[in-house]
């Protein structure tokens, strides 16, 4: 079974920036979307940022701007990088591939303080 593993993440202070990355374990079969979610009550989660099939990024509102997603197919990776924290950024970003059937990573946490 695919393994989504996130890195980076953390603290940073209003303005700041931060990176987080996601590697799939393996190859997905039929991969078409691939990005993050940030981890919300009875398991619904907003949509940060995605790179849908055409490579097409698709961002939420709020981050536009602030945050660029990217993503190596050859390395399985998809990475986010934040910038111009605010505080409302702060959460629990899920790593989210959907292929032959959608895959979670188990999140990694970025605190953003004033």
């Amino acid at each position: 079974q695919v393994q989504l593993v996130e890195s980076g993440g953390g603290a940073a202070q209003t303005g700041g920036s931060l990176t987080i990355s996601c590697t799939a374990s393996e190859p997905i079969p039929g991969l078409n979307a691939m990005g993050w979610y940030r981890q919300g009550p009875n398991n619904q989660h907003p949509m940060v940022a995605l790179i849908v099939k055409g490579n097409i990024a698709i961002y939420r509102d709020d981050v536009k701007g602030r945050f660029t997603i990217s993503r190596d197919n050859a390395k399985n990776t998809v990475q986010l990088q934040m910038n111009a924290l605010k505080v409302e950024d702060t959460g629990v970003y899920l790593c989210y591939a959907r292929g032959e059937r959608a895959e979670w990573g188990e999140g990694t946490q970025v605190t953003v303080s004033r």
